[in-house]
């Protein structure tokens, strides 16, 4: 006898008895952000009491100006290329993937200055098997632990160098050419390394969106996500011909 094939709201209450866990920090006005950026502004234009909001009471509005590359965000392609795919034109299956933890937070606990491996990549796959085509992989660094502390999200030293862990170009090139995978994100505030990025080399964030797929900086709480079997929800606003926007990320767990 033929199963009867699960319907979405046989799906729908599957998903929802598993474990959310929220990828994403909350926003406001004075958290770490790229030095050349403006910080947020926040206006009351509304507000429940008379004489607080700037233009009438009643209920509540905020007016934001903030840049898009603020808080956890996403960074279309077009953000480094002319003429690849803006905001808009990231369609919604891309937007819900399986979800891979590269997971180095040890070897960051040791040298702030670590990047990814290939060996860390191949110790995965030994693992778990094969990194899933069209899959979202994420790097672990418990680097998101630092926030909203701007300093210590740096770490400079006397000099001004920052330390702090990024990804490589060969896992990368690996991941995008090899494996297929549709994006990926980190906990820092950038792609490269901080010792690459107090060279103003952005070499790596300018190689994955230069291959038309987007990714995620600054993401939370990838230390309650397993390396292996969750999804990975990264939605965004849909601004035309949009270069990045502020992302609420989540994870829903094995």
């Amino acid at each position: 006898m033929t199963e009867k094939p699960l319907s979405l709201l046989d799906l729908y209450a599957q998903l929802t008895s598993r474990t959310w866990v929220d990828l994403t920090h909350a926003f406001a006005p004075g958290i770490p952000h790229y030095p050349g950026f403006s910080d947020e502004r926040r206006e009351i234009l509304y507000h429940f009491d008379e004489g607080v909001g700037t233009r009438g009471s009643g209920f509540l509005v905020h007016a934001y100006s903030l840049v898009g590359q603020w808080g956890t965000h996403v960074d279309p392609p077009v953000h480094f290329h002319k003429g690849l795919r803006t905001l808009d034109q990231i369609g919604v299956r891309e937007m819900i993937l399986p979800l891979v933890v590269l997971d180095i937070h040890i070897q960051v606990a040791a040298d702030p200055d670590y990047v990814v491996q290939l060996a860390d990549v191949v110790d995965w796959e030994a693992r778990y098997g094969r990194i899933p085509t069209g899959c979202f992989v994420a790097l672990r660094t418990d680097w998101s632990r630092r926030w909203p502390d701007g300093a210590a999200m740096l770490n400079q030293d006397q000099a001004g160098v920052k330390h702090y862990p990024g990804w490589s170009l060969a896992v990368l090139t690996f991941l995008f050419e090899e494996r297929g995978i549709t994006a990926c994100g980190h906990e820092t505030t950038d792609t490269d390394p901080g010792l690459s990025c107090s060279r103003n080399d952005f070499s790596l964030e300018a190689y994955v969106l230069g291959t038309d797929h987007y990714q995620i900086e600054l993401l939370a709480n990838l230390d309650r996500v397993p390396e292996h079997g969750a999804l990975i929800v990264c939605a965004f606003p849909k601004p035309a011909g949009g270069s990045g926007f502020p992302a609420r990320v989540f994870a829903i767990l094995p």
